[in-house]
């Protein structure tokens, strides 16, 4: 039975077999790489998300601090306007 030369068919099946083997082992890490590109995306995310708030509070302590100017200003009769 040593002897006997192999069928075709299973040598054929047989490379197709270890070809899908290596397919799915590449799927499996680009399925790995996407996820970490995920999480990094979702990170990057959150940091905008908290740039953003950062910048309404910073924004709001403006608005504060323009009120007050303005209101400093009138107490003390002060006027961007030109005397004429």
């Amino acid at each position: 039975m040593a002897d006997e030369p192999e069928n075709p068919m299973l040598v054929y099946l047989r490379r197709i077999d270890a070809k899908i083997d290596g397919v799915a082992a590449e799927v499996r890490e680009v399925r790995d790489r996407v996820t970490a590109v995920e999480i990094g995306l979702a990170g990057i995310r959150r940091d905008i998300g908290a740039l953003a708030e950062t910048d309404a509070r910073l924004q709001a302590s403006v608005d504060r601090l323009r009120d007050e100017m303005t209101r400093v200003n009138r107490r003390l009769d002060i006027s961007d306007q030109p005397p004429g």
